[in-house]
C-alpha cells in the first residue's frame, strides 16, 4: 500500500512539473532580454559591415564582381538558393537591393516593426551573400543563420520601438482609452504581400519549398493577428495564435542556442587533431600573416612570447570543447562565457576580423545571464539620460542683467523628455 502511494505521490509531482513547463513554454516567450541582444548585435553587425563596404559593393556583390553574373546564376540553378539579386542584372536593380539590407538592417536594430523588417533582413542577407558566396567567412555564416531564425522569435519584447509603442497603447488602454491607431502596419502588410505573391508567381524565391511555405505562413498569420486584435470577441483565437508564436520563438531560440554550442564543438573538435594545436604553436602562424595583423606591433610582441602562444592555442581548444558541457552548470557557463567573448575582442583587434568577432559575440549573447543584462540595460539608460540632462544643461542661454545688477538664469526651454531609438 505505502509503495503504491509513493508511485503516485512521484506520479502527480511528475505531471505537475510537466504541467507546469508545458504552461511555461506556451504562456510566454522566454529570453526575451537575450533574444533582443541577438537582434540588436546582429543586425548592427552587418550594418556596419555594409557601410564599410559601401564603396566596394559592386566589386563584392554587384556588376564589377569577379564572380559575375552569369557564373552566379549557374551556380543559383544548382543549389537552388534564394537571391534577389538573380532577378534582374541591372546596375539600378542592385543598388535597389543594397539600399534594402542597409535599411531594413537598421530598422531591425531599433525594432521598428520587427515582424516585417526581420524578413527585410533575412532576404537582403541571403540576397547579397548567395550571390557571391565566395566573398565570405565563418561571420558571415552566423549572421546568415541568425537572419533566418530571427524571422521565428519575438525578439522585440524589449530595447525597441515596438515594444514602446505597446507599452504606450497599454497604458491608454489602462486609463480607460483605446489604443493608438496603426494604419502604417496594415500599408505595410499589404505592400509586402504584394511583393511575395509577385516573387511567387515568378519563381524567384529559389529552388527550396521551406522558405516560400514559412513566408507564407508568417505573412497570414501577421494579418491573422492583426484582425483578431481588434476584435473584442475573438479571444480565445488571439490567445491560440500567442501559444503559437511562442512556441515558435522558444524552438527557435533553443536551435539558435543549439547552433551556438555546435559550432564550438566542431571548432574545438577540428582543432584537436591538428598537430599545431596539440604542440602549442598554432596561434604563432597567423600572427605572421600580413593578411591578419593589423598592428604589427602588437602581433610581433605577441608572437615573440612563446608561453603566451602556447597558453592561448591551448585555452582556445579547451573553452571550444567544454563549452557545451557546461551549460548544465551556470558558474562554470559563465566563466566560459567570458573567456569566449574576451577571446573575440582579441580576435577583433589582433587578428583585424572585427566583423566576425561581433557576430559570434552577438551569438553568445543568447547565454548570458538575465540579470546581467537587466542590469546592462539599467546602466545604459542612465547614462543615456545623464548625457541628456547634461546636453540641456549645457544649452542655457543668460537672460540679460537687469538694472539692478542681478543676472538670472533663463528657465530652460520646453523641449519636452528626450527621447532615444531604443529603450
Amino acid at each position: 500500500m505505502s509503495t503504491s502511494l509513493q508511485s503516485g505521490d512521484v506520479a502527480q509531482r511528475v505531471d505537475r512539473s510537466l504541467a507546469r513547463a508545458v504552461q511555461r513554454v506556451t504562456s510566454t516567450p522566454l529570453g526575451r532580454y537575450q533574444s533582443a541582444v541577438l537582434r540588436i548585435g546582429v543586425s548592427g553587425t552587418y550594418l556596419l559591415f555594409l557601410l564599410r563596404e559601401l564603396p566596394n559593393r559592386r566589386e563584392l556583390y554587384g556588376p564589377d564582381s569577379p564572380w559575375h553574373w552569369e557564373m552566379a546564376s549557374r551556380l543559383i540553378a544548382d543549389n537552388r538558393a534564394f537571391t534577389a539579386l538573380m532577378w534582374s542584372d541591372s546596375a539600378v536593380w542592385f543598388e535597389a537591393v543594397y539600399a534594402l539590407a542597409l535599411i531594413s538592417a537598421g530598422l531591425l536594430l531599433v525594432g521598428w516593426r520587427t515582424r516585417a523588417t526581420s524578413v527585410l533582413f533575412m532576404a537582403g542577407v541571403l540576397s547579397l551573400q548567395n550571390r557571391s558566396i565566395f566573398m565570405g567567412d565563418g561571420g558571415d555564416n552566423v549572421i546568415h543563420l541568425m537572419a533566418v531564425y530571427l524571422m521565428l522569435t519575438r525578439c522585440a519584447r524589449v530595447w525597441s520601438l515596438d515594444a514602446r509603442r505597446a507599452a504606450r497603447d497599454a497604458v491608454r488602454v489602462a486609463e480607460g482609452g483605446r489604443p493608438g491607431r496603426d494604419a502604417v502596419g496594415p500599408v505595410l502588410w499589404a505592400l509586402l504581400g504584394c511583393a511575395l505573391l509577385s516573387a511567387t508567381l515568378a519563381g524567384g524565391l529559389g529552388g527550396t519549398r521551406w522558405l516560400p511555405v514559412l513566408l507564407w505562413i508568417l505573412w497570414l498569420g501577421n494579418g491573422a493577428w492583426w484582425a483578431l486584435s481588434r476584435s473584442a470577441a475573438a479571444r480565445e483565437p488571439r490567445l491560440l495564435l500567442d501559444v503559437v508564436a511562442n512556441l515558435a520563438h522558444n524552438a527557435a531560440l533553443l536551435v539558435i542556442m543549439a547552433e551556438v554550442c555546435l559550432i564550438y564543438a566542431t571548432a574545438g573538435w577540428y582543432k584537436v587533431q591538428g598537430s599545431r594545436w596539440q604542440d602549442g604553436t598554432a596561434l604563432y602562424y597567423p600572427l605572421k600573416l600580413d593578411y591578419f595583423t593589423p598592428w604589427p606591433w602588437l602581433s610581433g610582441l605577441l608572437a615573440s612570447s612563446a608561453l603566451m602562444v602556447m597558453v592561448l592555442t591551448y585555452v582556445t581548444v579547451i573553452v571550444q570543447v567544454a563549452f557545451p558541457f557546461t551549460l548544465f552548470n551556470r558558474k562554470v557557463k559563465n566563466v566560459l562565457l567570458v573567456l569566449m567573448i574576451g577571446e573575440h575582442a582579441g580576435i577583433a583587434v589582433i587578428l583585424g576580423l572585427p566583423f566576425f568577432s561581433l557576430a559570434m559575440i552577438a551569438a553568445d549573447a543568447v547565454f548570458l545571464p538575465t540579470v546581467f543584462l537587466v542590469w546592462l540595460g539599467d546602466r545604459v539608460t542612465r547614462g543615456r539620460r545623464g548625457l541628456v540632462s547634461r546636453a540641456k544643461g549645457g544649452a542655457r542661454v543668460p537672460r540679460p542683467r537687469q538694472p539692478d545688477g542681478d543676472a538670472q538664469e533663463a528657465p530652460p526651454r520646453g523641449d519636452g523628455p528626450g527621447h532615444t531609438l531604443v529603450g
